[in-house]
């Protein structure tokens, strides 16, 4: 049984999914602090979250069980996803379930801004009738610049079309063809700010976008520009727009997220010319019981299926793909679990080579597994398809691939390589037999066709009579079973290996006798699971 903590609030559609799923216990304890959380981790398989809950580094330390973090919502800057990566933990999110809802609030703060909708309110509700003082601004006709054109920008993009204004953006992973599709006219961040009446930002909050609009940027803008930030705190710098705001530079300003949450009575809220709201950008009841039920969803599948879903710390696998790239992944780590157990090449680059079917799928998936397989030799904690990535990275490994779906000798095959710092090279190819499971058909030069799966003794030899006798007489003097022997030659070499596929675990003194065989130039035990 698996469990799963909500640690804030979800939509009661939410619960009753994660309630009725087969397989699943559910514990609902919103509103916990870190402490709290960090002692209701422990045993739980799965966490879900949205902004409330803080899962730091002494959070996921705390946690024995967890596999997977849900957050309910796009931003997971509550989450130290490098820590839950190192500890092979999936971070998902719900990248496109609040997308339409914070895009309206982003608009919604803008005319606010514009026409200034807020203050003349706030004036009627003292009992006034003050039209001079808010007088506003038309948005027709206007330009609006866009920083970061995913799926919250691309709508915000598309509703100020709808309002007749022009729309430039900046976003580094947008092509122009793709931004003019779009109606957006791409362009680089000084010319968005030297051309835009008023700015909207939806990006992350990075290193690369902290403090993106200050003092600097502040000063290439129009004078009276309007900005909106319903995007992640930080991403201004609140002290900057005061200025602007004081100086006229900036003649209005509407936000929803702040560096700090919640701000207090700052003097970015108490501006007269800012437009101010507590996080509003996701809450409405579609959004959430859309981002509730999404979240619910993907950690249920991905529990009971494996499905991966949102991901932002390993490669997503959709259900209907899990069932062809499944029994990749089992080769690819198999294939990593081989060469890690019989060779004494460190790694300081790691080569995987996929073609034919493997090469149609997706790579970084196939990557991140044979990673997995071979790092599990190196490293005491336990080493998954989320976190090798990060460990080789960390430990100055170069990982290169390369993909293609031309057929050669088998239809599918796979080719991991092992690159020393001494340029000492080793390596294996795999592929899936008709049964879809993994086969071993070459290791470095010997071509052969063995079951990679299990208990296996592999042996090099001298290409003499009478060494497979004597490895099989050790084996079966020690009551081991063998499935299956495979051969393999090095031609011209005088050199032969065999893979012994075994019903069980082959001891250490029976190895060493193995290896104390004549002829015998090397043996390993190897597992692969």
């Amino acid at each position: 049984m698996a469990k799963v903590l909500v640690s804030d609030s979800l939509s009661k559609d939410g619960l009753a999914l994660l309630q009725s799923a087969e397989g699943i216990e559910l514990i609902n304890k919103p509103g916990l602090n870190e402490a709290d959380l960090a002692a209701a981790i422990v045993g739980v398989d799965a966490l879900v979250i949205r902004s409330g809950s803080k899962v730091t580094a002494k959070v996921i330390e705390a946690a024995d069980r967890l596999r997977v973090i849900g957050r309910a919502g796009i931003g997971v800057d509550n989450v130290d996803v490098k820590a839950a990566s190192r500890r092979g933990i999936i971070v998902m999110n719900t990248p496109t379930g609040n997308a339409v809802t914070t895009a309206e609030h982003a608009i919604g703060l803008l005319f606010s801004v514009a026409r200034k909708i807020p203050q003349a309110s706030a004036s009627m509700k003292e009992g006034k009738w003050d039209k001079k003082s808010f007088e506003g601004r038309e948005l027709s006709g206007k330009t609006l610049g866009v920083i970061g054109l995913g799926n919250i920008g691309r709508i915000v993009a598309d509703r100020a079309r709808g309002l007749r204004m022009n729309v430039v953006g900046y976003d580094p992973f947008m092509t122009a063809e793709r931004a003019a599709e779009l109606g957006i006219k791409l362009c680089s961040l000084d010319d968005l700010f030297a051309q835009a009446d008023a700015i909207t930002v939806h990006t992350p909050l990075t290193a690369e976008t902290k403090g993106l609009v200050n003092d600097a940027s502040i000063a290439k803008m129009k004078k009276g520009v309007l900005l909106v930030n319903a995007a992640r705190g930080g991403i201004y710098d609140e002290a900057a727009v005061i200025r602007g705001l004081d100086s006229g530079q900036i003649g209005g300003a509407g936000f929803d997220v702040f560096l700090e949450e919640p701000p207090g009575l700052t003097d970015l809220v108490k501006h007269p010319r800012v437009v101010v709201t507590p996080h509003l950008g996701a809450s409405t009841e579609e959004a959430q019981l859309r981002v509730s039920t999404e979240i619910a969803q993907q950690v249920v599948a991905y529990l009971q299926t494996g499905e991966v879903v949102n991901a932002v710390n390993a490669p997503s696998v959709a259900r209907e793909m899990a069932g062809v790239l499944g029994p990749y992944l089992g080769l690819s780590r198999g294939l990593g679990q081989f060469l890690a157990q019989v060779e004494s090449v460190r790694p300081r680059t790691i080569e995987i080579e996929c073609s034919g079917e493997a090469g149609s799928l997706p790579a970084a998936a196939i990557v991140n597994s044979a990673l997995s397989g071979l790092l599990s030799a190196f490293f005491d904690a336990p080493v998954n398809a989320v976190n090798a990535p990060v460990l080789a990275k960390e430990g100055g490994i170069e990982v290169r691939h390369q993909t293609t779906t031309q057929v050669g000798e088998f239809a599918s095959l796979v080719t991991l390589t092992l690159v020393g710092a001494d340029g000492a090279r080793a390596s294996v190819s795999g592929t899936l037999g008709g049964d879809r499971r993994a086969r071993l058909t070459r290791w470095n030069t010997f071509e052969m066709e063995a079951p990679l799966e299990g208990s296996v003794l592999v042996v090099r030899n001298h290409d003499r009579p009478g060494v497979i006798g004597t490895v099989g007489t050790i084996l079966g003097g020690a009551a081991i079973n063998v499935a299956s022997v495979n051969m393999g030659l090095q031609r011209g070499s005088g050199e032969a290996a065999s893979l012994w596929a075994l019903d069980s675990a082959l001891p250490a003194p029976v190895l060493e006798q193995v290896r104390g065989a004549r002829d015998v130039t090397r043996a390993a035990a190897v597992t692969i699971s």
